[in-house]
C-alpha cells in the first residue's frame, strides 16, 4: 500500500516556497506530482524558472511545472520583494542563462486531479489566483482533491504586509475569500503559526554540511540572504521564518501545530483593512469546518525537519 502524501503544489518561489519545495522533494512520505507557479514574491516566469531549475538540481524533471496566474483577478499593478527574495527569487543564486526546461498547460490540473483523485492533496503557499482560477475551470474534478492546505491569513494578529493583512491574502483577497468558501477539508497555516517557524543560521549550517542532500550547497546562501531582511525589519530575531515550509510539513505532521475550527473570511476592497483574515468567534456562531493553525510546537518541527534534511 501506497502511503506517500500525493501533493499538488501552488506557489510563486520565492525563498520559503524553495525551501518548502527542496522538503517535498527530500521527504520520502511525500510524492510531489506537480508544481503550479505564480506571481507573487517575483513574477510568474521568474518563479516558473525557480521551481524547474530546484526540479532539476534533484534529478525530477518528472514533476510537471505549471504556470498559472501573472497577476490577481481585481488589480493591475503588482508589487514584488526584491528586498526579501532577490530580483530573481532565490537571493543571490541566479539560474543559468543557458538552462531549458519544459512546461505544462495549465489544464494539466485537471489531468493531475483525475489521476489521483481523492488521494490527491493540494497546497498553496502562494496568492491563491491559480487556485482560485482552477475551482472556476475545474469545479466537478476539485470535488475529487482529498484535501486542502493554504499559507495565509493573521488572526487575532498583525499582518506582515500591513498593520492588518498577511501577505498572500492581500495580494489576492477575491481569490483567498473563494478558495476558503469552496475549499472542503481546509487547513489554513496562518501568520500565528508560521512565524514561529524559525530555522537558524547554525541549523542551515548543519544542513548545508549534509552531503547527502542535493541542495546542500544551495539552501545556505538563499536563507542567509532571506535572513538578513529579518534581521533589519526585525532586530532581535534568532533567524528566519519559514512559512511555507510549515504548510507543507502540517501535511504529513497535523499534530506539530494547534488548532482552531472557524471559517474564515477575507476582507477585500481597497481600504486600510484589504486582505485582513478574520472569523466570527461570537459565542452565538457556530464553529466551522476549517482547521486554523494557532500555535506551533516548535521543537517537533525542528525534529521533524531534521529527520527529512539530515538524513
Amino acid at each position: 500500500m501506497d502511503i506517500t502524501k500525493k501533493i499538488l503544489l501552488f506557489c510563486d518561489p520565492g525563498i520559503d516556497d524553495s525551501i518548502a519545495i527542496m522538503y517535498s522533494i527530500l521527504d520520502p512520505n511525500i510524492e510531489l506530482v506537480g508544481i503550479v507557479t505564480s506571481y507573487g514574491n517575483i513574477t510568474r516566469d521568474k518563479s516558473t524558472a525557480n521551481a524547474a531549475y530546484l526540479v532539476h538540481l534533484a534529478g525530477r524533471s518528472d514533476i510537471p511545472i505549471i504556470p498559472g496566474a501573472t497577476k490577481p483577478v481585481q488589480e493591475e499593478h503588482v508589487t514584488f520583494y526584491p528586498e526579501i527574495h532577490g530580483e530573481e527569487g532565490l537571493g543571490p543564486i541566479d539560474v543559468p542563462r543557458d538552462f531549458r526546461f519544459s512546461i505544462y498547460p495549465f489544464d494539466t490540473i485537471r489531468f493531475i486531479i483525475e489521476k489521483y483523485k481523492n488521494e490527491l492533496i493540494i497546497v498553496d503557499t502562494g496568492r491563491s489566483t491559480s487556485l482560485a482560477t482552477a475551482f472556476i475551470l475545474y469545479p466537478d474534478q476539485m470535488k475529487m482533491v482529498q484535501s486542502f492546505y493554504v499559507m495565509g491569513g493573521a488572526f487575532f494578529m498583525p499582518g506582515n504586509i500591513t498593520a492588518l493583512a498577511e501577505a498572500n491574502f492581500y495580494g489576492d483577497p477575491a481569490s483567498s475569500n473563494l478558495v476558503t468558501q469552496f475549499a472542503h477539508n481546509l487547513t489554513i497555516t496562518p501568520l500565528n503559526a508560521t512565524q514561529h517557524a524559525i530555522l537558524t543560521q547554525e541549523f542551515v549550517n548543519t544542513i548545508s554540511q549534509n552531503k547527502n542532500n542535493v541542495y546542500a550547497s544551495l539552501i545556505e546562501p538563499i536563507f542567509k540572504y532571506y535572513q538578513e531582511f529579518y534581521k533589519k525589519t526585525n532586530p532581535g530575531i534568532r533567524g528566519a521564518p519559514i512559512h511555507d515550509l510549515l504548510t507543507v510539513m502540517v501535511v504529513n505532521n497535523p499534530t506539530l501545530v494547534d488548532y482552531i475550527h472557524y471559517d474564515a473570511k477575507v476582507i477585500e476592497g481597497t481600504t486600510e483593512a484589504k486582505g485582513m483574515s478574520f472569523v466570527d468567534c461570537r459565542p452565538t456562531n457556530k464553529k466551522g469546518k476549517t482547521k486554523i493553525a494557532i500555535k506551533l510546537h516548535y521543537n517537533e518541527f525542528i525534529k521533524e525537519l531534521s529527520n527529512v534534511l539530515l538524513r
